[in-house]
């Protein structure tokens, strides 16, 4: 395979250029004016392969690890909620396997949101990107508030609008520079997050072999409280009903606790090498992901018991810090000062989070332009290579942040929050389903999955069993609206589902009623032949050497 210098890289991007303007191909790289046709600027390939590595682990490390997980610990106890967490990663590894054959293989910006369009049909995957872009844009209203909260720890002198103000701004402008801005951004967050949980799980090892106040833990809590939790809705009349809903609980909030798994997805049209980047930041991260998540949820079930006063409660005005499992098992321990260390990597973690927010809600708006489900101005980018206009519109909503600090809009908000909550899931199920439809049209086109970049193992019964497994998920998720049931609850918990069917039915009007997209027509091309000869080979790109010792050592970890 031939290998390509920088200068003949910036030759093949121009003759790209000028192919694509006049044809349907490749729309996610060149912007073209809507009235002169005429090229103006395209999306930049700015993220390096330690951006990509660290940006796919950090999407899934946030504020559902370090809080969420004390719901799951509490419902299901020490035992329910690391099986819960260890049947949701097997989901997440199909899920990530499946979409990094595609995206390795067509590298476009935000790729699920066009393979779902391009690979089942148009209607579905307008559908699904919509609902994806609201999810995150939304979050992004969640994650500033949510930040103020966090502040309120130290001190109550600012106003929670006051940080909303000062975040909104900040996260919103960094997102109008290069995304090598974010990337660094991103890493260097990531890193803090990995080193943090890290260091958590060396301390949480330490206390469980008698470091802390209370001497060796061991397995205490396994034996008493017990291992299961005690579950949900029932009574001790019927306790293994309870023991049941009470894991079903946990595996769905692990499910919304790995939300952000499929970002590797989203990088694939700004990564330097895609082809080289996301099969090897897919394989760490998973390996990263078993370890991170599992070792957490393991030790947090060894150092706090899963009925803590607090453990499940949303009472205290403090709740991101106070109900944070890994908090409760530094102050049960009794070591000093380290709480207010961990409220600063939950802080950093949230403003993470809102950065991301922008990121993915504005690049999955600029595929959806890309794939003719949304207006065609949202393809426009500025010499920097950013989709400014899906920027501007996906900031924007995080101005819904201040409807949180009154009593009455923050019904309407909750019911937002409730809206963007299964949204990844519905994404899950597309990229599956798109990876299953991907794989046979291979074989209609006499093409095959040995000669792709990288080949998703056990196929295609992984992506078979991600996709059962998510829908099923999609359909539970909202068991508990069904006891004491009011309607009010059962919207909150299915209206994402509504909602996705009232778009999907709209776009089907708008098609026209399409259906699937016929095997022999789906299109294998647009976006692949950036990495390949003109004779179908693929060409390896030439990454720049690193310049100093520092750029080796990373260069040699990511």
């Amino acid at each position: 395979m031939p290998a390509v210098t920088k200068e003949e890289q910036e030759s093949i991007f121009t003759s790209l250029e000028k192919t694509n303007n006049t044809s349907a191909g490749f729309k996610g790289y060149a912007s073209e004016d809507l009235s002169t046709g005429e090229v103006q600027h395209e999306i930049k390939r700015g993220l390096k392969s330690r951006h990509v590595t660290m940006i796919a682990l950090g999407g899934t490390i946030g504020t559902g690890l370090f809080v969420g997980t004390g719901s799951a610990l509490g419902d299901a106890g020490p035992v329910g909620a690391l099986i819960a967490y260890l049947f949701l990663a097997s989901i997440i590894y199909g899920i990530a396997q499946s979409l990094a054959e595609m995206a390795t293989y067509i590298p476009i910006t935000g790729s699920f949101a066009v393979f779902a369009t391009r690979f089942v049909s148009a209607p579905l995957g307008a559908a699904m990107g919509w609902l994806y872009w609201f999810s995150w844009a939304i979050t992004f209203a969640i994650e500033v508030n949510v930040a103020g909260l966090i502040i309120e720890y130290w001190t109550t002198a600012v106003p929670n609008a006051g940080w909303v103000t000062i975040f909104l701004v900040i996260l919103t402008a960094i997102n109008f520079f290069p995304v090598k801005y974010y990337g660094e951004i991103e890493f260097w967050t990531a890193i803090i997050k990995v080193l943090a949980i890290i260091g958590w799980l060396i301390y949480a090892l330490c206390m469980v072999c008698g470091a802390g106040v209370s001497g060796p833990v061991g397995f205490r809590y396994w034996r008493n409280p017990g291992p299961m939790g005690p579950g949900l809705y029932y009574q001790d009349s019927n306790l293994n009903a309870a023991k049941f809903l009470g894991w079903l609980g946990a595996l769905v909030n692990a499910a919304f606790t790995f939300q952000g798994c499929e970002l590797i997805g989203i990088t694939a049209g700004e990564a330097k090498n895609p082809r080289k980047t996301i099969p090897s930041a897919v394989n760490s991260v998973i390996f990263r992901i078993f370890v991170f998540y599992i070792g957490a949820v393991f030790f947090m079930g060894l150092l706090v018991p899963f009925n803590y006063p607090g453990l499940t409660s949303t009472d205290s005005s403090n709740t991101y810090i106070s109900a944070s499992p890994f908090v409760i098992a530094i102050v049960t321990s009794g070591t000093p000062i380290l709480p207010h260390i961990f409220n600063a990597v939950i802080l950093i973690t949230v403003i993470s989070a809102g950065n991301a927010n922008v990121y993915v809600a504005s690049r999955t708006l600029h595929a959806l332009s890309v794939s003719g489900t949304a207006p065609r101005f949202f393809q426009k980018v500025n010499r920097w290579g950013i989709p400014y206009y899906s920027v501007a519109l996906s900031a924007s909503l995080g101005l819904l942040a201040y409807m949180a600090s009154t009593n009455d809009a923050k019904v309407v908000f909750d019911w937002l929050v409730s809206l963007s909550a299964v949204s990844n899931m519905f994404a899950w199920i597309m990229i599956v389903a798109a990876h299953i439809r991907f794989m046979k049209a291979l074989v209609v086109q006499g093409k095959s999955r040995d000669d792709l970049p990288f080949k998703a193992t056990l196929q295609p019964y992984l992506s078979w069993y991600s996709m059962i497994a998510t829908i099923f998920l999609t359909l539970v998720q909202g068991f508990g609206s069904f006891f004491d049931f009011t309607v009010a609850s059962f919207l909150t918990s299915y209206l994402c589902v509504f909602a996705f069917i009232i778009v999907w039915v709209i776009f089907e009007f708008i098609y026209k009623f399409p259906g699937l997209v016929p095997y022999e027509e789906m299109d294998l091309l647009t976006g692949r032949k950036e990495f390949d000869d003109e004779d179908g080979n693929e060409i390896v790109w030439e990454e720049a050497p690193p310049k100093n010792i520092w750029e080796k050592l990373l260069k040699i970890i990511f």
